[in-house]
């Protein structure tokens, strides 16, 4: 990070240059497997392996600094909610029956609440035949998509949770 500019890994700002996000960007794809960032008129590229040289634009190399806003459905989640989304989590793929065993809430309440946060795109139905079951509590078990309906956290779900705890 120089100057405020946060890059993403894999990238660093040129000292010969010292590009800022006004100038016009060259990368020089060095020997290290690191994408060194140079303004297009710095004179150390004029001399290199033409074929190292990558066209860059800012915003492809920054880390974003935009913060992750949840939608406006975000206010119709509980702790219960959220207690689910970890779970899935933590556990990875599962079926309502252990969710109400494992988080003490009946059966219907962790069916209702899988529907919802299903039709809230927070989690997604598994539609695999075979599935590992239950991530870091039985290693190397596989088992057969059969009586139960599975669910796995979709991208939404994991940032909505992320936010979540950060707040």
């Amino acid at each position: 990070m120089m100057d405020n500019i946060e890059l993403k890994p894999d990238y660093t700002l040129a000292n010969c240059c010292s590009p800022t996000q006004n100038d016009v960007i060259l990368g020089y794809y060095s020997h290290d497997n690191i994408i060194k960032v140079h303004c297009i008129g710095c004179t150390n590229i004029s001399n290199v392996e033409k074929e190292r040289l990558v066209n860059l634009n800012w915003d492809e190399i920054l880390v974003s600094s935009i913060k992750f806003k949840p939608e406006n459905d975000y206010e119709e989640l509980d702790n219960l909610d959220f207690g689910i989304l970890q779970h899935h989590l933590d556990f990875g793929v599962d079926y309502s029956l252990v969710v109400a065993r494992k988080l003490n809430i009946s059966k219907q309440e962790a069916f209702d609440r899988h529907k919802k946060l299903k039709n809230m795109n927070l989690l997604s139905r598994v539609d695999a035949a075979m599935i590992q079951y239950r991530k870091g509590i039985v290693k190397n078990k596989w088992i057969k998509h059969r009586n139960h309906t599975y669910y796995d956290l979709t991208e939404k779900g994991k940032n909505y949770l992320k936010y979540y705890l950060s707040e």
